[in-house]
């Protein structure tokens, strides 16, 4: 959903894989991931990690976790016992040039622009050169990815109040660029059990939690939530969110 507003991470932890479509997301996701790890990685940072769902999924690997939520590094710790550390993704506790791969899954959108350059730029620090990054990108577009009955009522409007977003895919490589990272390919995953309804739909907009509905009049959310309202299967949720993840290289023969 658009730049949706940060939650209590520490409050959620308990209930977040639960609520955000548990082994079913995160093997999706980890799978995704593993597509785009070049042969060799042996070390990798999962930068806002979670509750380690993901990540733990690559046990062959020395996976590093950072989160800025206690509530939730506890939870990782669980599974990568030894491994996470509390700490803010703008100044990751790692070493110049330390790891193979970092990864960040839905950090980016949280952000703000300052925050997302610098942790772009954190790392970018602690790749090694030939090292991968990888990033979800356009996660406000992810519900839309598949035509569908809510979608060709929620675009048209949606399109017409655009929002900042930190994580555009252009914007990432405009930044990441600057920081001697090439492009090198990228996939797509399902965020499992995700999909909402009509009456979700509606839900959400009225309350203004898509951060493009805060330009918005009352008006026009009214309508739209009218037209949501007069689909049929008001409950049955609509297809799952594709999440958009890239991959860059950082080049070997520049520095940082």
């Amino acid at each position: 959903m658009d730049n949706e507003p940060v939650l209590n991470y520490d409050l959620e932890a308990p209930t977040y894989d639960r609520t955000r479509g548990g082994d079913a997301r995160a093997a999706s996701a980890a799978e995704a991931v593993g597509s785009l790890l070049p042969p060799g990685v042996e070390s990798l940072a999962d930068l806002a990690c979670g509750t380690g769902i993901v990540t733990a999924r690559f046990p062959a690997r020395r996976v590093v976790g950072v989160d800025l939520s206690p509530g939730m590094a506890r939870i990782a710790s669980g599974r990568l016992p030894g491994r996470v550390t509390v700490a803010d993704v703008t100044r990751v506790p790692l070493a110049d040039a330390s790891v193979d791969a970092v990864v960040m899954i839905w950090l980016l959108h949280l952000l703000d622009e300052t925050a997302s350059a610098a942790a772009l730029s954190e790392a970018a620090r602690v790749l090694r050169p030939g090292g991968a990054l990888i990033t979800t990108v356009d996660k406000d577009a992810a519900y839309f990815a598949t035509p569908c009955d809510t979608a060709d009522l929620i675009v048209p409007v949606r399109a017409r109040h655009p929002a900042p977003r930190s994580d555009a895919a252009s914007r990432v490589a405009g930044l990441v660029a600057a920081l001697n990272l090439e492009p090198a390919g990228e996939t797509t995953f399902p965020g499992n059990g995700q999909g909402l309804s009509p009456r979700a739909w509606a839900a959400s907009l009225l309350a203004r939690r898509p951060a493009w509905t805060k330009a918005a009049d009352a008006g026009t959310l009214t309508e739209l939530c009218d037209r949501l309202r007069a689909l049929p299967d008001q409950e049955t949720p609509r297809p799952d969110p594709v999440y958009r993840l890239v991959r860059f290289t950082k080049t070997v023969n520049r520095t940082v």
